[in-house]
């Protein structure tokens, strides 16, 4: 099946409604274009550095705006619309980073909670430490849609491939990956990593991102794009604002190459053996 999908680009900032209210704009005119796949970026509830007025802001999952905005839309619109992350207020104090996925009919198909947790110190003097706020996921998902198999990821998690590769050996064959990458990690790593992880899988790639400069600071890379099995970039936005990005997407196109390079099939297991050196230019037995 080919299907048009839309990765959208924002640049939220601390007000979920204003926040809402830019996704309501975007998601429809990405369903204008003729998309009926629609991701947001992660944090698309609201970018808050502070950790008090974050939590202030916060609501469960059934009170969520970005939620319940994104089941209306879908709906309305007969769309699959795909909140990449937005936070979300667990009963124990702690904050999920959580992506929901709405089918046509606006029901919730699944959500994610991003599992690998952001906890950093860059050169610039940036530090992160979401494991203070945020609670991990456990579960990796697969979504058996009928525009083909989706699996999930937030972010971060794009830097821990076996993620992806367990992913695509449970059938996988369009992997997204919403984000709100640093500038600093962006520039060095961004189109390598996702462009890496759609070619070692042969999955699509839909990677919705923040981008620009936002209320609370930070400054995050931009460049949402789409990526084919190839490991081909079909469409990308630019570093700062609002985009819409479309690709038409075939998930034939996955099965041919996974024909031509079937590296899923060909994987063996293996011991590691640690060997220690002896001395100079000779190693243990």
């Amino acid at each position: 099946m080919t299907f048009k999908a839309a990765a959208i680009q924002m640049c939220s900032g601390v007000d979920p409604q204003r926040n809402a209210e830019t996704v309501a704009r975007l998601v429809r005119e990405a369903a204008a274009q003729g998309a009926i796949y629609v991701q947001t970026p992660e944090m698309t509830g609201a970018l808050q550095r502070d950790r008090a007025a974050l939590r202030a802001i916060l609501r469960d999952e059934a009170n969520d705006i970005i939620a319940r905005q994104a089941a209306e839309l879908a709906a309305e619109l007969r769309v699959h619309v795909h909140v990449g992350s937005t936070p979300i207020a667990l009963a124990d104090g702690k904050i999920a980073n959580r992506g929901l996925l709405f089918g046509p009919d606006g029901g919730k198909i699944c959500h994610y909670d991003k599992i690998h947790m952001f906890d950093v110190d860059l050169d610039n003097g940036e530090s992160w430490r979401e494991s203070a706020a945020y609670q991990p996921g456990s579960v990796a998902h697969v979504a058996d849609l009928d525009l083909g198999k989706l699996g999930f990821t937030i972010c971060y998690d794009v830097r821990f491939p076996e993620l992806f590769r367990q992913q695509a050996v449970a059938g996988a064959e369009i992997m997204s990956v919403p984000a709100a990458f640093t500038r600093q990690t962006g520039e060095a790593h961004w189109e390598i990593l996702l462009r890496a992880r759609a070619i070692e899988n042969g999955v699509f790639v839909i990677a919705a991102a923040q981008g620009g400069v936002h209320e609370d600071g930070r400054e995050t890379f931009g460049h949402s794009m789409i990526i084919d099995p190839w490991g081909r970039v079909l469409a990308s936005a630019g570093p700062t604002g609002e985009a819409v990005v479309l690709a038409d997407i075939d998930v034939a196109a996955v099965h041919a190459v996974r024909a031509k390079i079937p590296n899923l099939k060909n994987a063996r297991s293996f011991a590691l053996d640690e060997v220690a050196a002896t001395g100079k230019g000779g190693v243990a037995a």
